[in-house]
């Protein structure tokens, strides 16, 4: 397939928002929340074609199929995909149908896929997520950036995304002092993921509004047109009109920062 350039996840003056299912499950179903991430103005779409699950019994994935269908959502739509590898095996697979690639939390120490990816991603222009492991210090996630980055010259963005703790009324804990830390210690950009996070949907925009606020670069955030019906993490998505709303309350935080929402 041809090759993606110049993605440029994030901009200058801008807070990218990435939205979209947490994987992929029908063509109906992906067209439907593509037209809904299009509508509300944004420009990227997440979506996971190989779904990496704590159950084996949970729903894994369409895998190529997926990303088939991520390929045919983003040519209609016009927007760029955004999807997770999980193993070495199959990198240069999904990067044929992807625009960035996401390493889950799961993955931050697989230091095989790190500079695996670095390797792909610096030869075909591509965009790197890197996720925070779940019990990683900030000192082990930076470290685990340079495996990708010793692979060549590629853009790559952390990813907060909670950490685990004693507390329990919330999925993981988000650790939003990661954003100004990061910013301290590294020039890489930083997202944040309050959907994993926090893993209930009526805290998703609040913590969203926090992550703008202590300046993170980015939101990626779950939406499904049916989040009740949803295969993965239904209880964390936004209903399209949750997502419009929470679009138009970090907008009136990043305009506080001479920001726009993308």
């Amino acid at each position: 397939m041809e090759q993606k350039k110049d993605i440029q996840l994030i901009k200058k003056n801008f807070v990218t928002v990435i939205a979209g299912p947490c994987a992929v499950e029908s063509w109906d179903q992906l067209e439907t929340i593509a037209a809904h991430v299009k509508e509300a103005g944004l420009n990227f779409m997440r979506g996971g074609a190989f779904k990496p699950r704590t159950s084996p019994y949970s729903f894994q994935g369409l895998e190529k199929k997926g990303l088939e269908l991520l390929a045919k959502v983003r040519q209609k739509h016009g927007l760029k995909v955004v999807s997770e590898v999980t193993d070495a095996a199959t990198v240069e697979e999904i990067a044929d149908y992807v625009d960035v690639l996401q390493i889950g939390t799961r993955n931050m120490s697989n230091f095989a896929l790190l500079k695996k990816v670095g390797r792909v991603a610096n030869a075909r222009n591509l965009s790197v997520i890197l996720k925070r492991g779940w019990a990683s210090t900030i000192k082990e996630w930076l470290l685990a950036v340079e495996y990708i980055t010793q692979q060549g010259n590629c853009e790559v963005v952390l990813c907060e995304r909670g950490i685990r703790t004693f507390e329990t009324n919330t999925r993981f804990t988000l650790d939003l002092s990661a954003v100004p830390v990061i910013k301290k210690l590294s020039k890489l950009p930083i997202i944040v993921d309050p959907s994993h996070a926090v893993g209930q949907s009526d805290l998703v925009i609040p913590m969203s509004r926090a992550a703008v606020a202590v300046g993170a670069d980015g939101i990626i955030v779950e939406t499904h047109h049916k989040p009740e019906k949803a295969l993965c993490d239904g209880q964390q998505a936004l209903n399209p009109k949750q997502l419009q709303e929470m679009l138009r309350q970090i907008s009136l935080i990043a305009q506080i920062f001479n920001k726009k929402i993308r």
